[in-house]
């Protein structure tokens, strides 16, 4: 019996006999276009709801922003929804991130393609309303544990935003109306009005 996954209640995980290879889970994520899918270490796949039309609105908003810093970041490579394979194993795919473009430009055309063996420097997660708290700050963890330099984990439901850096205790702004970059994305600014609303 075929299953559409549109049809079944998410998130959902799935256990494979084997580990997708990255080329077949890319044909997994087309096949599902509009879900959020991830990759544990060890295989299992996660899919999400895709992101209601306010969060996505807010998501829009933040890469707009981002794409907007390339004055101030010569050469960055702003994303969104984009796959990464960690070191670690995982594969992510952060709201927000920013790759640094001599990174990005020592990947081959393969890794390009596909789900770009890198983790950005800097991260930002948005939460919607379907995610639970306790997910994301272990996946902001993640992302510092593999690598990233600065992390935002961007809560609109408690007006808060934590900040990741590695070898730091996180740090919460309680309603900031503007989020200041530093260490790789320093001069960056996110004016916080139109997330708050």
């Amino acid at each position: 019996m075929n299953i559409a996954l549109t049809e079944i209640e998410l998130p959902v995980r799935l256990r494979l006999e084997r580990p997708m290879t990255d080329q077949e889970l890319l044909r997994f994520c087309e096949a599902n276009e509009g879900l959020r899918v991830e990759r544990a270490a060890d295989g299992e796949i996660l899919v999400m709801t895709p992101s209601g039309n306010r969060t996505g609105r807010k998501n829009a908003y933040v890469i707009q922003r981002l794409g907007a810093g390339r004055r101030w970041m010569a050469g960055a490579t702003p994303s969104i929804r984009m796959g990464f394979t960690l070191p670690d194993g995982l594969m992510r795919m952060p709201d927000a991130a920013w790759v640094d473009a001599a990174r990005w430009d020592a990947l081959t055309e393969e890794e390009k393609d596909g789900f770009s063996p890198i983790c950005p420097e800097f991260v930002i997660e948005l939460r919607s309303k379907t995610d639970r708290l306790s997910d994301l700050e272990a996946k902001m963890e993640m992302w510092i544990a593999n690598g990233a330099q600065l992390a935002w984990l961007i809560d609109p439901e408690r007006n808060v935003v934590a900040i990741y850096r590695p070898g730091q205790a996180v740090e919460l702004l309680e309603q900031p109306s503007v989020m200041r970059g530093d260490g790789p994305v320093k001069g960056f600014e996110l004016g916080m009005a139109r997330i708050w609303q």
